[in-house]
């Protein structure tokens, strides 16, 4: 979910997700995005490419892009909930919990929810106002991160954080008059279903604005460094590569997801991809 672009944070025109689409062998796929705060407008064909201890399968190139279309990766099956196997349990409903899940299937409750603790880390920043918020918890963390990531010489940015309720509002009607609510619904999420609303997740970006928003981020540094290092601090890639039938958004290696240094360790560890598989939880490919 492109739910980390924010309003007026990037230049006038780019959309906060790209709905950018993957060409391969002549045939399209489109992006799904969750994160826009304004109407798509085209975008340049990208290239692209998925969290765990060390890297894991690198972005595709053009010669393997013609599996782009293709269903996503097997993987050993999992425990009904793998967490199950850690001491400490949270609530998956709860949006203050750090487990919440929040997904095309498992909206807000309520859905209008803000955190009581936003703060503005203090990290590098490309974005003002709301969208340089997160929960305490989460800033803590990605605070943490960032020093590491600077030190290893990977230059990150956030690019958007917290998005409230009012936002992604006029973000999804925006999209409907622009679109019609079909494709708002694979470019945006609905209001009360975006994560960016929680305070557990945050886009990051390179600074220099490289593939911003876009797949082919997957390459750049601060990427490659997230995915790698990311469950260090207690984050994973919400949004994995060719996981899109579980998770309902195509890759989005920029937009990270706090769960804790031992749930996303654990995660990386079993080499589970996505939140839902890990905890448990049916796909979500689509609204119900």
């Amino acid at each position: 979910m492109c739910h980390h672009c924010v309003a007026g944070a990037l230049a006038p025109g780019a959309s906060r997700r790209s709905f950018a689409r993957f060409l391969a062998a002549g045939a399209g796929l489109t992006v799904l995005t969750a994160c826009t705060p304004q109407a798509p407008t085209a975008v340049a064909p990208p290239s692209s490419s998925a969290p765990s201890v060390t890297p894991a399968a690198p972005s595709p190139t053009a010669a393997e892009s013609t599996t782009a279309a293709a269903e996503p990766p097997s993987q050993a099956p999992v425990p009904p909930s793998a967490a199950a196997s850690l001491p400490g349990q949270f609530s998956l409903t709860d949006p203050a919990s750090p487990w919440v899940v929040v997904n095309k299937h498992r909206p807000l409750q309520p859905p209008d929810y803000a955190p009581t603790d936003l703060v503005q880390p203090n990290v590098p920043l490309a974005v003002s106002g709301e969208a340089s918020l997160l929960n305490s918890t989460t800033a803590a963390a990605a605070e943490a991160m960032f020093t590491a990531a600077a030190r290893d010489g990977v230059t990150m940015v956030l690019a958007s954080g917290y998005r409230s309720y009012a936002t992604q509002v006029m973000t999804y009607n925006g999209y409907v008059a622009a679109r019609g609510q079909a494709d708002a619904d694979t470019a945006s999420a609905r209001p009360g279903y975006s994560e960016h609303q929680t305070g557990w997740a945050f886009d990051i970006g390179d600074g220099g604005g490289a593939c911003g928003f876009q797949p082919c981020f997957a390459d750049q540094p601060a990427a490659v460094w997230a995915k790698a290092n990311g469950h260090r601090f207690g984050f994973v890639v919400r949004y994995p590569w060719m996981f899109h039938p579980i998770t309902g958004y195509y890759y989005e290696p920029w937009h990270l997801r706090y769960i804790g240094v031992e749930a996303a360790t654990d995660m990386a560890n079993r080499g589970i991809n996505t939140v839902e598989d890990y905890f448990g939880l049916e796909a979500a490919p689509g609204y119900v």
